[in-house]
């Protein structure tokens, strides 16, 4: 009996090891292995379908389109990736003649742009690519009852790979035709690609007669089968010149184009691929789909897909290689991330990505070293940032005790309150209108919305465009005079005293409409999501009572919400904007006349029509970025902020913390595939999570104690009974 108590107490105390508390398997222990989360289950991994950030995070990681964003540099600029070099556009004016380099945009018919893609890329690993003894597909008529016993990939016992060629970019493009899914940059790209919405057309008639003949064959036709090779479909703005060379072909003169080339949408799928997963019973609850096991050239590939729990991925074997950047920001080679200049990526043989649906753990396992980056919530900005009277940010003790850097970067984003120019009152170009709109945009203090709302995480918008874009300016010439002045080398929001003034210039002195004599009223739609937001919708009131305007808040859900601002049916209202692209276009065109919600369904829901502006944009949209484009876009803003359409709000600033053993780590916000670059030092991590998460042994001690004293007496009484009874 004594022999087993040690053993117990043993046990335990065995049980109290130094990782008792980690939440990764022992086998993951002392590895190469990068540990993220996610909160929500990506829905699209088929670079055709998917737009979300979410999903992006997975598949930039995989898939190459031919151009990336340089990772350190900043304002941000694009670079090859597949590409041997930065394609440069040729002009053919509407006679068919080559234009020269500064055609105007109205001088051209068409652009064309020729990538050379670099020969020796290879596809990851994949049973589409396996072949027999003879050199046939192995996997790419498979009969529907060898289907059904196949759940996952590594099912199929062979898989092979092959070598990137241009046919599979064109091949790509043309899928954001096809007519089984909706691409979501199908309708913007059918404007611009030629042929591309003529394609559309022609595989639909094609698909429905594929589909009617297998029906009449089989009876039925599964969801994704029969195949629809587009290879024989002719598109005339995408076509493969030679192996390793294609052409694509736009409508005008649309520099903007070259940034869409490095999204997702332009990388290579391969007809192979597309062949295997569209055989008869793969999708038959099987998720054997490009939506669930995405195949690419990139540095890593998907080798575990649970959406509910983890997301993995591992090196790709065949990926070619990639070196470290060279050059970056002045302040880059300070903060070490210029070490690793010229040395080949990936440095991370594995990615866990674990999804964790509720903050606090997530930040708890930060803190442990369980996961090596992390955002900052609200709720845990104190605990990891100090704000000084002067808005400097620097880490609290806690944090730098641990070793734990911060980052800092000003989003391509913008948050505002819009005016819709469709309502008589706020809306419209008269000076009444107009002085209404400058002085509640000078009482809306939204330095003070970002300290108490945002912690400090973000800067005063003076106008659309957000910092790191082409257009923006620092200093005095950035400022918007409308609502600032200049003091003392920074911004100053001017005294209330200017509101009020402009508030009785619009004729509603003292809040008051000098012709009815009825108190001004204004209505704010938002949705409605909860009593937390009780706190922020009664600053927007004090906001504008400070000028003496009531402000009556009209909840609703986002459904509802969207339908008001799509039917023009809003006084005012909130929206942000995030960049598709680093591009002064892709913000100025929230205000172009053209694009209303309400009248086109576009982008400008604030419905703000100035001809002037209009004009101004329509010169400066599709101009190569230099000090002319600068003069135009330095008039729009000037027009913008007499007009304040809107409240020009902030531009958010985003914060990441990075344990000590994470090189390399700097956020960008226009690329998502920068895992390749970063490094870890897995020792450093090894003995930080040691040090943390030093088991206590004393309680576990103290209650195996208690349960022995406390069984002491029925030992004893037990040992009494077997004395009796062997007398």
């Amino acid at each position: 009996m004594r022999r087993l108590w040690y053993l117990m107490v043993l046990g335990c105390l065995a049980g109290c090891g130094e990782f008792w508390n980690n939440p990764y398997p022992a086998s993951e222990r002392g590895t190469n292995t990068l540990y993220s989360a996610f909160t929500e289950r990506p829905k699209h991994l088929d670079p055709a379908q998917s737009y979300a950030s979410d999903e992006w995070d997975f598949i930039t990681q995989i898939y190459e389109p031919p151009l990336q964003y340089h990772y350190l540099k900043r304002p941000y600029q694009l670079i090859p990736q597949t590409a041997l070099d930065m394609p440069k556009p040729r002009y053919l004016g509407h006679d068919g003649r080559e234009l020269g380099s500064d055609a105007r945009a109205e001088d051209v018919a068409s652009s064309e742009y020729l990538i050379h893609i670099r020969p020796g890329i290879r596809y990851q690993p994949h049973p589409a690519f396996a072949l027999d003894t003879n050199g046939r597909p192995l996997y790419l008529e498979l009969p529907e009852r060898e289907i059904k016993r196949k759940f996952a990939l590594k099912d199929f016992a062979q898989a092979g790979t092959r070598e990137l060629v241009a046919e599979d970019y064109v091949y790509q493009i043309k899928r954001l035709a096809h007519p089984r899914f909706v691409s979501p940059i199908f309708g913007h790209m059918s404007e611009y690609i030629v042929g591309l919405k003529d394609l559309a057309e022609r595989l639909r008639a094609d698909d429905q007669n594929v589909v009617a003949a297998h029906a009449a064959r089989y009876g039925r036709a599964d969801r994704g089968y029969p195949w629809l090779d587009l290879r024989p479909h002719r598109l005339d703005g995408a076509e493969a010149v030679d192996r390793y060379t294609y052409r694509l072909r736009i409508r005008g003169k649309y520099p903007q184009f070259v940034y869409w080339l490095a999204m997702p949408f332009f990388a290579p799928i391969p007809h192979e691929v597309d062949r295997f997963y569209s055989q008869r019973g793969m999708n038959d609850g099987r998720n054997l789909t490009l939506d669930w096991y995405p195949v690419g050239t990139g540095p890593y590939m998907l080798a575990e897909n649970n959406p509910n729990a983890r997301m993995v991925l591992e090196r790709n074997p065949y990926f070619h290689g990639e070196a470290y950047p060279s050059e970056g920001e002045p302040e880059d080679r300070q903060a070490g991330l210029l070490a690793d200049a010229g040395k080949n990526v990936p440095f991370i043989d594995r990615i866990v990505f674990s999804r964790e649906k509720e903050g606090i753990p997530y930040w708890n396992k930060f803190l442990q070293g369980y996961y090596d980056q992390s955002g900052i919530a609200s709720d845990n900005f104190d605990q990891a940032v100090r704000v000084d009277i002067e808005g400097q940010t620097s880490l609290s003790p806690e944090m730098e005790q641990k070793g734990i850097r911060l980052r800092t970067s000003v989003g391509t984003s913008t948050f505002y309150l819009a005016f819709n120019f469709f309502d008589p009152v706020v809306g419209g170009l008269s000076a009444r209108a107009k002085k209404l709109r400058q002085a509640v945009s000078i009482a809306v203090d939204w330095e003070e919305f970002i300290s108490i709302f945002a912690n400090g995480r973000g800067i005063p918008g003076m106008g659309p465009l957000p910092p790191g874009i082409f257009g923006y300016r620092e200093g005095a010439e950035g400022v918007n005079p409308v609502v600032y002045d200049w003091v003392d080398g920074r911004p100053r929001r001017k005294p209330l005293e200017a509101a009020l003034k402009l508030l009785a210039e619009a004729g509603y002195a003292s809040g008051r409409d000098e012709k009815s004599g009825q108190p001004l009223v204004l209505y704010l739609d938002t949705v409605a999501r909860g009593p937390g937001d009780k706190a922020r919708l009664d600053w927007y009131r004090r906001q504008f009572a400070k000028i003496n305007i009531q402000l009556e808040i009209r909840d609703t859900d986002w459904n509802r919400f969207q339908e008001k601002i799509r039917s023009g049916n809003t006084q005012m209202f909130f929206l942000g904007w995030n960049a598709d692209y680093p591009d002064p276009e892709n913000f100025m065109f929230l205000l172009h006349g053209p694009q209303s919600r309400a009248k086109t369904q576009g982008e400008n829901a604030a419905n703000y029509q100035n001809p002037q502006y209009d004009r101004l944009f329509e010169r400066m949209k599709n101009m190569d970025s230099g000090p002319e484009r600068q003069a135009l876009i330095d008039q729009m803003l000037a027009i913008a902020r007499e007009d304040a359409p809107w409240v020009w709000g902030f531009h958010p600033k985003e914060y990441v913390l990075a344990h000590a053993w994470m090189k390399n780590a700097k956020p960008n916000n226009m690329a998502r595939n920068g895992l390749k670059y970063q490094r870890i030092d897995v020792d450093l991590r090894q003995r930080s999570r040691a040090q943390w998460n030093r088991p206590l042994i004393w309680p576990v001690a103290l209650l195996v104690a208690v349960l022995v004293i406390g069984s002491l007496p029925a030992f004893a009484s037990y040992r009494r009974r077997e004395r009796m009874a062997a007398k």
